[in-house]
């Protein structure tokens, strides 16, 4: 029940030892600040928070944890019971001990850390600057009584310090490794405490992946004791967990989501107590092209300086920037705006306005706003894209001792525009416009040609048409000064000079004395020879 104890502040020893009890809140123990000795042991516990002995944790001399389910202990708390003689934390299911953690705990005679989990005791200064025995039993009072039996200890290299100390023969046991196992902690020379120094055997090959994609980088090693992986940046950087990047303990890197900066060669590291061996593992970062209706763009050109340079807050030291970030915050925020909003100020009296002051990291101008004090936000235009600024929002008021006008930083803040790209045309649209194109020239191109071919088609039936009617006129020779008489010989070499002159006239050539009109020498046929020769004969 919290609060249980809180009028007990006279009392000197709680046992609440044998009982049920499952966890220890921060405020069970409230009110204790004499409490000497507290016994837990036996119960039920899992969980003791880090606060519940805060009361009492400069006057506890004893602490007893033993027999209950705890795996992990408030260490930084025991770490500061400096005034404690005994700590029992024996049969729980501790694994893992802090390195140092007893080393300001300079009046502890006893510690049991017996029938837990524990593979290995790390170095603390607190052993080697007292004689460490086994028992209590015919043990100096300037020494310190550490029980450790019971453990799975691995006796390896990590354990020497512990097997140099001087104290009496225990019935420690190792459980590994396997020529180690089973062997007395005290009987093993310090010669086979030994390490094997990390060996890396796997690491992701080269990737290629496009900004902004997620990828898993693995790095597996072996080594006794287990190696520790960690991760250098191409930048040379220790990778530490993010809220875009997650290094696990198997030795894997999981970055969310990627950028150019992580573009080269990661460096996988394994290390352990006997060495350290390293691994590249090359990473390609495609740029993630910025698209505008589906294309590619690129980035518009800076436009020039920023008008501000020299940071803002740097006129204001007595103000931490933890402080001036919370009380100033960028409501909305694009390529060439940001939206600055700030609380109210009832507490600063006689506010005249508020004035904004605000530059980037690209040139030396400090701009300023005055802004009237009953707003609580502005809205900054004409920024530059992709450029960093700082800004500090300022009240001025009238101060009341001097009569004159003073100002006080509300806060400050620190933001990066978005970054701003070219509005391209889109390729589809190209497409389309080209395929359009084309089909209207074919068919312009077509129309062309295809009143080109009537054209043609009238004009040749126009010449045909005229041909035919040209052929119907009558072959119809004419002559001159014919003779009126003559013998039938006569008129017989007559047609015969007749027909030939006809054939000169039908070749183009003209007799004297005669005319042809319109003779199409190709149709004139034995009728018209009849004719011609019945004319002729007549006359």
């Amino acid at each position: 029940m919290p609060y249980a104890f809180f009028d007990l502040k006279g009392l000197h020893a709680l046992h609440l030892d044998s009982n049920r009890l499952t966890c220890i809140n921060e405020d069970h123990f409230k009110g204790l600040i004499n409490l000497r000795h507290l016994i837990l042991s036996n119960n039920q516990l899992n969980y003791i928070s880090p606060g519940s002995l805060d009361d009492f944790i400069e006057t506890l001399e004893d602490l007893d944890l033993s027999y209950n389910n705890l795996v992990n202990i408030p260490w930084d708390t025991i770490g500061k019971l400096s005034n404690v003689n005994t700590i029992s934390l024996d049969h729980n299911l501790i694994e893992f001990v802090p390195e140092g953690i007893f080393s300001n705990l300079h009046k502890l005679a006893r510690l049991d850390m017996t029938s837990n989990k524990l593979k290995k005791i790390p170095p603390d200064p607190l052993f080697s600057r007292i004689p460490v025995y086994a028992k209590s039993k015919g043990s100096p009072l300037s020494s310190l009584v550490l029980s450790f039996g019971g453990n799975p200890l691995h006796c390896n290299c990590e354990l020497v310090w512990l097997r140099r100390l001087t104290r009496e023969d225990d019935l420690e046991t190792c459980a590994s490794p396997l020529e180690l196992m089973g062997k007395y902690f005290w009987s093993i020379k310090e010669g086979e405490f030994v390490c094997e120094p990390p060996m890396i055997t796997h690491r992701t090959p080269k990737l290629v992946v496009m900004e902004g994609q997620s990828v898993s980088l693995k790095c597996k090693a072996v080594g006794d004791p287990d190696p520790y992986v960690r991760w250098i940046s191409p930048e040379g950087k220790l990778v530490s967990n993010t809220s875009r990047t997650i290094s696990y303990e198997n030795g894997t890197l999981d970055i969310l989501t990627t950028t150019l900066t992580e573009k080269g060669t990661f460096t996988c590291i394994a290390s352990n107590a006997a060495g350290e061996s390293t691994a590249p593992v090359e990473l390609v970062v495609n740029p993630y092209p910025h698209l505008a209706n589906s294309t590619n763009c690129e980035k518009d050109a800076e436009s020039g300086p920023s008008d501000i340079l020299i940071s803002a807050k740097s006129s204001f030291p007595n103000e931490t920037k933890a402080q001036q970030e919370k009380k100033v915050v960028v409501a909305e925020l694009t390529s060439s705006s940001a939206l600055i909003q700030w609380p109210s100020q009832h507490h600063i009296p006689g506010i005249r306005m508020y004035q904004i002051q605000y530059n980037s990291s690209s040139d030396d101008i400090l701009v300023y706003r005055m802004i009237p004090a009953i707003s609580k936000s502005f809205f900054l235009t004409d920024l530059v894209a992709g450029r960093e600024y700082d800004l500090c929002v300022l009240a001025v008021y009238d101060d009341g001792l001097t009569s004159l006008t003073a100002t006080k930083v509300i806060g400050c803040v620190q933001f990066t525009t978005q970054e701003e790209y070219k509005q391209c045309r889109s390729l589809h649209a190209q497409f389309l416009g080209g395929t359009m194109i084309i089909i209207i020239g074919g068919i312009i191109v077509a129309s062309v040609l295809v009143f080109i071919f009537i054209l043609l088609m009238k004009y040749k039936v126009y010449n045909n048409h005229h041909k035919n009617k040209n052929t119907k006129v009558n072959n119809v020779c004419s002559q001159t000064n014919g003779s009126q008489s003559g013998s039938m010989a006569h008129s017989a070499s007559k047609l015969t000079e007749r027909r030939e002159s006809l054939h000169q006239e039908c070749s183009g050539t003209s007799i004297k004395g005669k005319t042809v009109v319109d003779l199409d020498c190709e149709r004139v046929t034995l009728t018209d020879t009849t004719f011609l020769t019945t004319e002729a004969l007549s006359q």
